[in-house]
């Protein structure tokens, strides 16, 4: 439509002048001794504009001419770079498909073309560890922002998720602190920390690390409490040479992260202190909020001074008022009446526990009740039945 319309308006233009130009008497006088010559003055202005015409015409081909070298050189660029740019691409994908002897091929190409070289050299070093070569792969590392320093923190990621693989976990906490002066921390750098944290046994940095990805709702809940219940029992166990040390560390603990079988771990760590006491009130409490029978089991075997367990079985006896039919409380019941040599109880506690479940602690106990009350027959039946059970029953 607008070709048209020039078109239209260069024929109304050209009927306007040979219009204007009917009416135009002017005549153009040129003198050059001893010559002199009339011209028309329309003959004149048309001259004019055609040698103008011709002028340019003329100038803009030697413009051309001259350009065209350079034209050609621009054009074999443009080229060059379209070719590596497909080659970078190539190089991705082959990375993507696991052909990786395929992509570090094609990545040094990329980076030898000067297509986005440091990017290049990411590929290559990503590609050469796949291949495990580990020359190549570091060679390939130091390349990256050598060729372009806005690739620091990539490579640096990069190089973290290498060392993880490679399970050099110290390492790959020391390229990431370098990151994190670098860039912060973000979740990406966090996720790979946990993992290096974890690796290297650092269990309170781990902690910290959950806890800041929970905050920025980075991690599944599930898989939160998980990594923090690890951290929890390795922590105890670390501490459990120390009875000071044990409490300190458990009275840090936050209440949210307190479950039956962290409390299973850190009770036994302290009855194995000898800390009876401060064991009984730890799965007291965790019983009080969640009931378990790994920690009713727990319970029923720890030790103590008479009143210790005396207590015991007055708060087994309360429980028992809520879950009269749970045979693990029983069972707990009967070894702590045993302790105090009350055998009659212990033995009333122990019959009644197998009535509800069948199992073999439970014979095993009145088998040694009744060894310490000498019916011989009593404690080989026992046995002999506690014998024929599966361990777990």
């Amino acid at each position: 439509m607008r070709g048209l319309f020039w078109v239209l308006s260069l024929f109304a233009l050209a009927v306007g002048l040979s219009m204007a130009a009917r009416f135009n008497d002017g005549y153009v006088l040129l003198v050059l001794p001893p010559w002199r010559m009339e011209v028309s003055l329309n003959l004149t202005v048309a001259v004019l504009i055609g040698g103008f015409v011709l002028l340019y015409l003329i100038l803009r081909g030697v413009a051309l001419t001259l350009a065209l070298p350079g034209r050609v050189r621009e054009f074999r660029a443009r080229r060059q770079q379209a070719k590596a740019a497909a080659i970078f691409q190539e190089a991705v994908r082959l990375l993507f498909e696991g052909r990786f002897g395929h992509a570090l091929k094609k990545a040094a190409e990329a980076h030898a073309a000067g297509e986005a070289p440091g990017l290049a050299a990411l590929i290559a070093a990503r590609a050469a560890q796949r291949m495990r070569e580990s020359g190549k792969q570091q060679h390939w590392l130091e390349q990256a922002t050598a060729d372009d320093a806005r690739t620091e923190a990539a490579r640096l990621m990069l190089e973290a998720e290498m060392c993880l693989d490679a399970r050099r976990f110290d390492d790959a906490v020391a390229v990431l602190v370098r990151l994190q002066q670098l860039t912060g921390r973000h979740i990406a750098a966090l996720r790979l920390e946990l993992r290096a944290q974890q690796g290297c046994g650092n269990w309170d940095e781990m902690l910290r690390i959950v806890r800041q990805l929970e905050k920025r709702d980075a991690i599944a809940a599930e898989v939160a409490r998980e990594l923090k219940l690890k951290a929890h029992q390795e922590n105890v166990v670390q501490r459990s040479s120390e009875v000071a040390q044990l409490r300190t560390y458990l009275d840090r603990v936050p209440a949210g992260e307190f479950g039956p079988r962290l409390t299973q771990v850190a009770a036994a760590a302290l009855i194995a202190l000898g800390a009876h006491e401060d064991a009984r009130r730890l799965i007291e409490r965790q019983l009080e909020q969640t009931w378990d029978a790994a920690l009713l089991d727990l319970y029923g075997r720890g030790d103590g001074q008479a009143g210790e367990m005396a207590a015991r079985i007055a708060r087994g006896e309360t429980w028992l008022k809520q879950y009269p039919r749970e045979s693990a409380l029983l069972l707990a019941l009967g070894r702590q009446c045993m302790r105090l040599q009350l055998w009659g109880k212990a033995q009333s506690y122990l019959e009644a526990s197998l009535s509800i479940a069948d199992s073999r602690e439970a014979h095993l106990e009145l088998a040694r009740l009744a060894d310490a009350l000498g019916r011989e027959a009593d404690a080989n039946r026992h046995y002999r039945i506690a014998a024929d059970l599966p361990a777990d029953a």
